[in-house]
C-alpha cells in the first residue's frame, strides 16, 4: 500500500492509500488545501483539527450545492428526454385519415349527370357544324 505525501494548510501528512490511487489522493488534498488556504486567509493560524473540520465542511457545503444543481440538471434532461421520445412516437405512428365512402346513390347521379352534360356538348357540337 503506496504512502503519499500531501500538504493542507502548510502542514504535512502521510497518508497510504490503494495502488493506482494516488493521483486521485493527490487531488483531493489539493482541494482541500485550497479550502485551508482560503480559512487561513480569513482567520489566521488554527489548531490542526479545526482547520481540517472546518475546510472539510467547506468542501462538503460545495459539494452539496454542486449536487443540487446536478439534480436540477438531470431533472431537466429527463424531460426533454420524455419529450424527445413523445416526439418519437408521434413521428412513428403515422397520421390516421378517415375518408368518408361516397354512397352508390350519389356515384350513380354523378354518372347520370356527366352522361346528360356529355350529351349536350355533343348535341351543341353538332348544331355548330351545321
Amino acid at each position: 500500500m503506496p504512502e503519499v505525501s500531501i500538504a493542507i494548510g502548510g502542514r504535512t501528512f502521510e497518508v497510504a492509500c490503494q495502488e493506482g490511487e494516488e493521483h486521485y489522493l493527490q487531488t483531493a488534498a489539493r482541494m482541500l488545501d485550497d479550502e485551508a488556504q482560503v480559512l487561513s486567509d480569513q482567520v489566521g493560524r488554527m489548531p490542526e483539527a479545526r482547520m481540517l473540520l472546518m475546510a472539510g465542511l467547506m468542501l462538503a457545503d460545495k459539494t452539496a450545492s454542486v449536487e443540487d444543481r446536478v439534480a436540477e440538471v438531470q431533472a431537466q434532461l429527463n424531460e426533454r428526454e420524455a419529450e424527445i421520445a413523445d416526439l418519437r412516437r408521434a413521428a412513428a405512428e403515422p397520421e390516421r385519415v378517415e375518408v368518408p365512402v361516397v354512397p352508390q346513390s350519389v356515384t350513380d347521379t354523378l354518372a347520370e349527370l356527366a352522361a346528360r352534360a356529355e350529351a349536350l356538348a355533343a348535341s351543341v357540337e353538332e348544331k355548330t357544324k351545321a
